[in-house]
């Protein structure tokens, strides 16, 4: 007997396995193009894969990520703290912004958010330059990067690829307000994920 999960999942394209992997909000996830990659795939909104049974404190994330060459159609990362599908904070990248020649454009390519207090626009405006980065080396933008995240109680850092030094160094603009952990897109994004890796702290 096929239960209304399934049934839901089986007429969205979510493959029955993943379904149980995953808690998917506003969009379809299914296996991506590379080996044990995961894709979300393109909508309106942001939407978020949360990993079924995994919570997070604090502690270090890594993962490979992969957007697109797409100006305003490639925004990929992951959702932390979650309490549910609003109330999160997010690490995400602009793939089509890391090589750009215009220099504000490349100072976008990494972004904190606390959603549903301080999404992008909020920060933008009142902490320029705070809470978005460039990468540097920047990865292609059509191609897999590596991503590790060190949360910490007061202070967020995260790196690209081999990179020793931060892309973004931020300081938590809310308390912790839940565990769950996940994949995230942005509005109008697809991307593909694979290489999760979790380290909580000790």
């Amino acid at each position: 007997m096929i239960s209304a999960i399934e049934s839901f999942s089986q007429q969205n394209g979510e493959p029955p396995d993943l379904q149980k992997k995953y808690q998917v909000f506003n969009r379809v996830i299914s296996s991506g193009s590379a080996t044990a990659s995961v894709n979300l795939n393109e909508g309106e909104g942001p939407g978020i894969a949360w990993i079924t049974g995994q919570v997070f404190n604090y502690g270090m994330i890594e993962f490979d990520v992969k957007g697109r060459d797409m100006v305003q159609k490639s925004f990929v990362g992951f959702a932390f703290h979650g309490l549910n599908d609003s109330t999160y904070e997010a690490i995400y990248f602009r793939p089509f912004n890391f090589r750009s020649t215009d220099p504000v454009r490349k100072t976008h390519a990494v972004q904190y958010i606390a959603d549903p207090l301080y999404d992008w626009p909020k920060l933008r405006a009142d902490y320029p330059n705070k809470f978005e980065q460039p990468v540097s080396p920047p990865p292609g933008p059509n191609d897999w990067f590596h991503a590790r995240i060190v949360i910490e109680p007061k202070k967020i850092s995260v790196y690209v690829n081999d990179n020793s030094s931060p892309s973004l160094v931020v300081e938590p603009l809310v308390p912790l307000r839940g565990k769950q952990m996940g994949y995230w897109v942005g509005n109008g994004s697809n991307g593909d994920w694979k290489n999760l890796k979790i380290t909580p702290a000790k």
